[in-house]
């Protein structure tokens, strides 16, 4: 059976760490929400790594130049998106989870499934190219309503959109803010679509940021009511993960910044 000959695995990874994801279109406020949660497990003594999309140093230039003459199509910005996220898998995720690590993403394959159907891409052709994933153990989607969600991007540190973040590839209007408007309403709806089919939790992001940690902290406590890494084997397991990348404690961990 060849890899696009089946959608990702509706069942539980096998590995002894745990995966957990977060998802939400741009200005949902996930990523600090998952940096609160980092924080809150590093605190209780969890071994965690971090990763997040479009990180991988394979595809990364590539992408960035892409971005930047604003020459990708839809089906080249899936297939590069496909590559990091391998790569990803493969070489960060993966390792962790057989250390028995917990891994957190910021965005996993759901954020494909929703932005590449927006774009046009077949939803069932993008399932199978992501048939080689591992199901995550938690995936959070923070619904958001777009006026909320743009009013935090453009009084956030950045205070300005993304071509390809508001659509404007998809010539849905020639202005930035109105385009961002209707793109991301369309991610909205493929997301909302999803949400049974792969079944992401859905948190309110428009409640205070105190009040949806309280809510994911306890969901997460729940979650890994049953979590034990083994003992004995659990450090040296991470040990020989961090020896392989040839890492030194200042630098096991990534930046939070959300990508697009």
């Amino acid at each position: 059976m060849t890899p696009l000959s089946k959608s990702p695995s509706s069942a539980p990874h096998p590995y002894p760490g745990k995966l957990i994801v977060v998802e939400g279109i741009d200005g949902s406020g996930k990523s600090t929400q998952l940096s609160l949660l980092r924080k809150w497990l590093e605190a209780k003594g969890y071994n965690i790594f971090f990763t997040e999309w479009n990180s991988s140093e394979l595809v990364k230039e590539t992408t960035r130049r892409g971005k930047k003459t604003k020459i990708l199509t839809p089906l080249t910005f899936s297939l590069l998106h496909t590559t990091d996220f391998a790569n990803r898998l493969y070489h960060q995720i993966l390792p962790p989870l057989k250390a028995g690590m917990i891994v957190l993403a910021d965005r996993y394959m759901y954020t494909a499934f929703a932005r590449d159907a927006v774009r046009g891409v077949s939803p069932g052709w993008v399932r199978r190219l992501y048939s080689f994933a591992v199901k995550p153990d938690l995936a959070f989607y923070f619904r958001v309503p777009i006026d909320v969600s743009l009013s935090r991007l453009l009084t956030g540190t950045r205070a300005e959109l993304k071509y390809y973040e508001a659509g404007m590839d998809l010539g849905l209007s020639p202005n930035l803010v109105e385009s961002f408007k209707i793109f991301q309403s369309r991610v909205l709806n493929e997301y909302d679509k999803i949400v049974d089919e792969f079944g992401l939790t859905v948190m309110d992001a428009t409640l205070e940021i105190d009040e949806q940690q309280e809510q994911v902290r306890d969901i997460v406590s729940k979650a890994l009511a049953s979590y034990k890494p083994k003992r004995g084997t659990h450090a040296k397991r991470e040990a020989i993960f961090w020896r392989r990348f040839d890492l030194p404690e200042s630098e096991r961990t990534q930046g939070e910044a959300d990508r697009h």
